[in-house]
């Protein structure tokens, strides 16, 4: 049993539970949802997720191939209907007819859906088709009902003339003998008119249910009648003419027939569904699991939830929770939750949590406590992939102030009848969540209570986190098996909490250094360190100290990630560059052996020709030079050789003085011919120099200064345009356009895919949301026109859905 009994309402349950009542679209739903609640029974609650993961798939999939609106409550109805004689009335049955149809195509699609991709929800529907089964009776027969309300109704829920053959007969004559007896009035109100009885504005109307004709009260004698009515005023009359009240009295005879005809009717109609209700009622049930299920998978969705791996056992190991309900209230001032990564093993049960005051320890009892309790009223969490969920029979909260007036409890005393129920009643598969443990009493002593207590619970078993600022107890994490230490991070550069946990060392208060910040006179400070003890506040120094140069080897971590990343992007390019030489090599030997061919096949023709024509001209010593001199010709032109190129020597003037940035160097070498580039950077002894399109770093020794060459200088201040590892370094795979207006994604956009195609990345992600698909459709538009897009995409449904679009390139 989870203590205390309000539990739900202190984590925040219940805002979530009104939130999925909210989005079930029938009152069944509703009721479903207003039941949600903790369960200790592992395998229901497996398949409640599961429900719920598969209900995402199929929405993500399929969610508009069923109807998500006008789920009418017919249930009302379904006991009067049990009833021998009762009938509905005509706009009774146009909620029938809306709800059977509507009802219909949702268990026609369900009933078709893959049982073995969506095993649990296909469940679900063949229980209730399996019940049908034995009970003989089938969901189908719903179809016949639909098409006699079709048959019946129109659009408006008026009984058509062709429900049946009496009706139309008593309709048509009905009609007749109005338009006859209108005739008859029509000639009495024109006689009226011309003898000055009525005035013009008098027309026909209905009193009593009877047709009459409106006349001026002193004139009432002037045609024999019956008067069915009076004005308010007592000036007007309302007359049935003598000859008129045969055909009234007939029209009513018909109404009154009419009536019996429809009444047999509603009640045939009836009759038919009565035998139905049972199954009705079971299908409205089923419906209304359907759409509560729906719900939760809405809510997921929406809050990014999924399904972890499930055990039986209590354990938690969560990477990136987040506190569902601070989430969303953060969005709504555009600011993004921080994710905490928790893990509670066998080893490592109960976590002492500490940190600053305003650091994230209350939060993040709040969001171990809630994310177990949404798992086990059966809905998806809000963690990232590769999370592992586990299973406890009971969570215990002891957090907030609960002084009690009426039994003159204190906070403390309240704190302390908490602790003797969490003692009573812990197990091995109890969460513990303690916010402030110890605190409300003197702190020596309410420290050493608390140690003890914690004692007692980690030798019990339990699981559980608890928040302090307690030396004492951060001492006994470290040494008390089944206790460890986490610590809220915090900026010791800016005096800031950063909301993160870190697990595996406790963390300070920072109390003196939040005082010092805030502006309170550091004399008061100072006296503040003495009166503390020595103890104490190097105990507390050391924590900010390894704090401090926690930060600061994490900073290098980075910087060295983000080098090496550089260097093997680096490493790349010239494995590129070295494989595409040896081609061009390969294809420029090829090319250069072909050609040679090609001449020796040219000469050999060229020799051929001129001996056949010596041989034709009988060797004519003018012809034969003649031939010679072209055979010559030919030679010269075809079969020159022409001499490589000598390599343009580049100056290399020393020029004395110490290199700095922006000298031009050359690397020293016994013949004078080392390379020759500009010193971008010094590093000490080292110079970071650019020989060509490479940097490279070299001893200063190793250089001498020289002068620069035009070319290469122009060169370089041509390649200092695009700084590839610069854009190596700030690029990232995920670009953010949200919230941005149509010009800016323009700009912002192609900027990207532009670094995107000179880096080479095979994949981006442009997150632009979901909202009304403007933003969505636009920057799809604008990806259209790169040649170098092979496929855009939306991202899996559990990572974002439509609201990014994934781009693939070439």
């Amino acid at each position: 049993m989870n203590y205390p009994e309000n539990i739900a309402e202190k984590l925040g349950f219940h805002q979530i539970k009104e939130h999925i009542q909210a989005a079930c679209l029938s009152p069944m739903g509703s009721e479903y949802a207003a039941k949600m609640k903790f369960s200790t029974r592992f395998p229901v609650v497996k398949q409640w997720v599961e429900q719920v993961n598969e209900m995402k798939q199929i929405m993500a999939e399929h969610g508009g191939e069923w109807p998500q609106q006008d789920y009418f409550d017919l249930r009302p109805w379904f006991a009067p209907l049990t009833l021998d004689g009762h009938y509905l009335a005509p706009e009774e049955w146009r909620d029938w007819h809306r709800g059977l149809d509507i009802l219909y195509q949702v268990i026609r699609f369900f009933a078709s859906i893959d049982g073995e991709k969506y095993p649990e929800i296909a469940k679900i529907t063949q229980n209730y088709l399996n019940k049908e089964e034995e009970q003989g009776s089938n969901f189908r027969q719903i179809i016949p009902i639909i098409q006699e309300l079709d048959r019946v109704f129109d659009m408006n829920g008026q009984i058509k003339e062709t429900a049946s053959a009496a009706l139309g007969d008593l309709r048509r004559k009905r009609f007749a003998e109005e338009q006859n007896l209108r005739k008859k009035l029509d000639s009495y109100i024109q006689q009226a008119y011309k003898e000055g009885w009525v005035s013009k504005d008098f027309s026909l109307t209905l009193r009593n249910g009877r047709m009459v004709i409106p006349l001026a009260a002193e004139h009432k004698r002037k045609i024999k009648g019956f008067v069915q009515d009076e004005s308010d005023t007592g000036k007007t009359v309302y007359l049935e003419p003598a000859d008129a009240l045969v055909l009234n009295n007939e029209i009513k005879s018909l109404e009154s027939a009419e009536r019996r005809e429809i009444i047999q009717i509603l009640s045939r109609l009836s009759d038919r569904v009565r035998p139905m209700v049972p199954m009705l009622s079971a299908w409205y049930q089923w419906i209304g699991i359907i759409d509560f299920v729906r719900a939760k998978a809405v809510w997921a969705i929406e809050h990014d939830a999924i399904l972890p791996h499930l055990k039986s056992s209590p354990w938690v190991d969560w990477k990136g929770a987040r506190h569902p309900i601070l989430e969303e209230s953060l969005a709504k001032i555009g600011k993004k939750i921080k994710a905490l990564d928790i893990t509670l093993d066998d080893q490592k049960r109960i976590m002492v949590v500490s940190g600053p005051n305003a650091g994230g320890k209350s939060v993040t009892l709040s969001t171990i406590g809630l994310l177990q309790y949404l798992f086990q009223a059966g809905c998806l969490v809000p963690l990232t992939e590769g999370s592992t969920m586990g299973f406890f029979d009971q969570i215990f909260l002891d957090m907030g102030d609960e002084q009690n007036l009426e039994n003159e409890l204190s906070t403390y005393s309240s704190h302390l009848s908490n602790m003797r129920y969490f003692l009573a009643h812990a197990q091995e598969k109890t969460l513990l969540l303690v916010d402030e443990f110890g605190t409300g009493t003197e702190p020596s002593l309410g420290g050493a209570i608390a140690e003890s207590i914690l004692e007692k619970l980690a030798d019990k078993g339990a699981y559980g986190a608890i928040n302090t600022h307690f030396g004492n107890l951060k001492s006994l994490a470290d040494r008390k098996q089944g206790l460890f230490n986490a610590a809220m991070r915090y900026d010791t550069t800016h005096l800031e909490p950063q909301f993160i946990l870190d697990m595996g060392k406790p963390g300070s208060s920072f109390a003196f250094e939040i005082a010092q910040k805030i502006g309170l006179p550091n004399q008061i400070i100072e006296n503040a360190r003495k009166k503390l003890g020595k103890s104490q506040v190097d105990f507390d120094k050391l924590l900010m100290e390894t704090e401090t140069e926690k930060q600061i080897w994490e900073a290098k971590n980075t910087s060295l990630s983000v080098q090496l990343a550089q260097a093997e992007s680096i490493k790349e390019q010239y494995a590129s560059l070295k494989n595409h030489l040896e081609v061009e090599q390969k294809r420029l030997l090829n090319q250069a052996k072909s050609e040679a061919k090609q001449l020796v096949k040219d000469a050999n023709q060229k020799i051929e020709q001129t001996i056949r024509e010596i041989k034709e001209k009988s060797a004519e010593k003018e012809v034969t030079k003649e031939i010679r001199k072209g055979l010559n010709e030919f030679s010269e032109k075809k079969l020159k050789v022409q001499a490589p190129a000598a390599p343009e020597k580049v100056q290399k003037a020393t020029i004395n003085g110490p290199i700095a940035v922006g000298s031009w160097v050359a690397i020293k070498q016994a013949d004078g011919e080392g390379a020759v580039g500009e010193v971008l950077e010094m590093k000490g002894k080292d110079a970071v120099v650019a020989l060509g399109g490479i940097r490279s770093t070299i001893k200063l020794n190793r250089l001498e200064q020289v002068k620069a060459p035009k070319a290469e200088k122009s060169t370089r201040a041509a390649m200092r345009g695009i700084d590839m590892n610069d854009r190596m370094a700030h690029f990232g795979l995920t670009l953010d356009v949200r919230g941005k207006r149509g010009e800016e994604v323009y700009v912002i956009l192609d900027q990207y895919m532009n670094d995107a195609l000179l880096l080479g990345v095979p994949e981006v992600r442009i997150l632009h949301g979901k909202g009304d698909g403007i933003l969505r459709n636009l920057v799809k538009e604008q990806l259209k026109r790169y040649r170098e897009v092979k496929l855009v995409q939306d991202e899996h449904a559990d990572r974002g859905g439509a609201g990014i679009s994934i781009v693939t390139f070439k």
